[in-house]
């Protein structure tokens, strides 16, 4: 009876603390690229926009709205329950907030009637790895080369950009890419956020409509589960799990500990 009350302290206690603190978090896809790679580990923090539902497992928590209220801001990633079946976890960027006018011009956001400042920086350099291939296609500003040390690279276009309240990050833009680069008008309903992802042409957002394993449409604010905290683990994918010895090799060392 001790070790089952033990196991079972433990386990509450688990339970508790990815619910209410942190959870882990992976990424399976390349919508945030630069900043996130497929095969990044993330803690998410779960406290700063209070909770609801979904900040507990499969939903089940008896919580309407949030609890106690909080809000993202403009150039938060965050982790959220899709709203086409309210379980399946995405990441995505802050771009618009309840009551914005959104639209996309040209590859550039016009928020609230003013251009987002977005300024050319130098091109990301991704090597090509299990987890990081490189997919050119015709028209779309890809490259694939050979670096100086003989090793395959992928090479962006890489912008940085500015929202109203100072936050920058980096963006791709990978070329004109029919409707992802002009959209039409979206105002944000109350209760809701518009969410983007830093690889323009690669991520199904806000700008599309909600559909299950696709895009998110607007994102209701008790969908969010946490704000992205500290990377705590990244991998190429070239370990094979019957060799030890090439798990060390395949770890992306210099991206541990990086915070949002």
């Amino acid at each position: 009876m001790e070790n089952i009350r033990f196991l079972l302290t433990l386990l509450i206690l688990a339970v508790l603390l990815r619910s209410l603190v942190v959870a882990p978090f992976n990424i399976p896809s390349e919508s945030m690229l630069p900043r996130l790679l497929v095969g990044d580990y993330l803690f998410v923090a779960k406290w700063p926009y209070g909770y609801s539902r979904y900040s507990f497992p499969f939903g089940l928590a008896p919580i309407d709205g949030r609890i106690p209220s909080g809000a993202p801001d403009r150039g938060d990633v965050v982790v959220f329950k899709t709203p086409s079946d309210n379980s399946t976890d995405y990441i995505k960027r802050v771009i618009g907030l309840p009551g914005d006018i959104i639209q996309i011009r040209g590859g550039q956001i016009i928020l609230n009637g003013t251009p987002v400042p977005r300024v050319r920086v130098a091109d990301f350099i991704d090597p090509v790895t299990p987890n990081s291939p490189c997919r050119p296609e015709p028209g779309l500003n890809i490259v694939e080369e050979t670096a100086a040390d003989g090793n395959r690279i992928c090479r962006y276009q890489r912008y940085r950009e500015t929202l109203p309240n100072g936050r920058s990050y980096d963006v791709l833009d990978l070329g004109n890419v029919p409707f992802a680069d002009d959209t039409p008008t979206y105002v944000v309903p109350q209760g809701h956020y518009f969410l983007m992802g830093d690889n323009r042409d690669r991520s199904a957002d806000s700008r599309y409509p909600a559909q299950v394993d696709g895009a998110i449409g607007m994102v209701p604010s008790e969908n969010i589960v946490g704000r992205a905290l500290v990377m705590f683990f990244s991998t190429d994918g070239s370990a094979e799990w019957l060799k030890p010895w090439t798990w060390p090799g395949a770890v992306r060392w210099s991206r541990l500990g990086g915070g949002f």
